[in-house]
């Protein structure tokens, strides 16, 4: 047994549902290694997920933001995005923390700011517009402000409410909603000139962002290559963030005609970390195609921390991707 597979021993918080316990304990130790946080993130995710709300999902919430301590970016970034995709209000004040702390990694703090967007939280709007018009706050905090706040502020208005939205394939909570969806057939066209129109707000071209997704699922629609080929061209936009959610959507939609795209913003080393990182993460869920792990091998010991610990965390995806597991976790689920 190689030493990264020992069994590791913790100190166990008897208050804490056994089910729990275990995924806790991988999650916020430094020494267990980063996969398998990773996937006791997930389960933690699917149990705090749950409704109607209980002990457990409580106790799943606060395990995740326990790991708020460790030194990892990329860990933190996604302990943010998991309780945003909770729907539940006991983690609000964990990710207002996040974002006031102007110590904390801008990464993590973007993602935070997202996950109160997800979570519709109008008593977080003061703290969010504040940071969205702060010019010496980071870019990548500011403009995830603005479009947290544009979330927020959509779900909460009579027009939000009127609006008819395409089903999604999807069940993740995205930053913006697609574009309402009317009785005109959508076009690509007009859905990619919102998507790269930099004098619109990026919610408005968020939306555009998620109904191109929208026609790229399921893969084999006749609109999904177009549509794919359309996000690609934001990997050209000056925003860092609008870049790393086109990788993002990518990595949701596991589609191959991707695989290009996502290789030349992985390769790029001028590239922003947070952008390569999502781009080896979305590389990751497509790791049953050929070519795809031995372009993610070539970055494993990559400069940037977020992006080799990004690649690590991505090949144990593409392992499951070929494994067919039914989900990425660590352990049966049974709460």
């Amino acid at each position: 047994m190689s030493p990264s597979a020992m069994p590791i021993e913790y100190e166990v918080d008897p208050s804490i549902d056994s089910s729990i316990a275990p995924l806790r304990k991988t999650l916020t130790s430094e020494s267990a290694p980063l996969a398998a946080r990773f996937r006791a993130l997930f389960s933690l995710k699917h149990i705090a997920s749950q409704t109607p709300t209980s002990p457990s999902t409580t106790s799943a919430i606060e395990s995740i933001a326990a790991a708020f301590t460790s030194p990892s970016a990329l860990l933190k970034h996604e302990l943010a995005y998991c309780l945003g995709q909770s729907g539940k209000n006991e983690a609000k004040p964990f990710l207002r923390e996040v974002v006031l702390d102007r110590q904390e990694d801008s990464m993590c703090r973007h993602e935070a700011a997202e996950a109160l967007g997800a979570l519709e939280d109008e008593g977080s709007l003061e703290l969010l517009r504040e940071r969205r018009d702060d010019v010496a706050e980071e870019e990548v905090v500011r403009e995830t402000c603005e479009i947290a706040v544009g979330r927020i502020e959509w779900c909460c208005s009579e027009e939000g409410r009127r609006e008819k939205l395409k089903k999604s394939d999807f069940a993740s909570i995205d930053p913006a909603p697609p574009l309402a969806h009317t009785d005109i057939a959508p076009s690509i066209p007009d859905y990619q000139h919102t998507l790269l129109d930099t004098s619109l707000p990026l919610f408005q071209r968020y939306r555009a962002m998620f109904a191109l997704r929208d026609l790229a699922s399921p893969p084999d629609l006749p609109t999904a290559v177009p549509a794919v080929q359309a996000l690609a061209r934001g990997f050209s936009d000056p925003s860092a963030l609008f870049r790393h959610e086109i990788a993002f959507v990518f990595g949701q939609l596991s589609h191959p005609a991707s695989i290009p795209s996502l290789t030349r913003v992985l390769a790029d080393t001028k590239e922003a970390s947070m952008v390569r990182h999502e781009a080896a993460e979305a590389l990751g869920s497509l790791g049953d195609e050929e070519g795809v792990e031995d372009t993610l091998r070539r970055f494993l010991n990559d400069p940037e921390q977020v992006v080799s610990d990004s690649i690590v965390v991505a090949l144990d995806m593409a392992a499951y991707e070929r494994s067919g597991q039914a989900e990425y976790a660590t352990v049966p689920i049974a709460v």
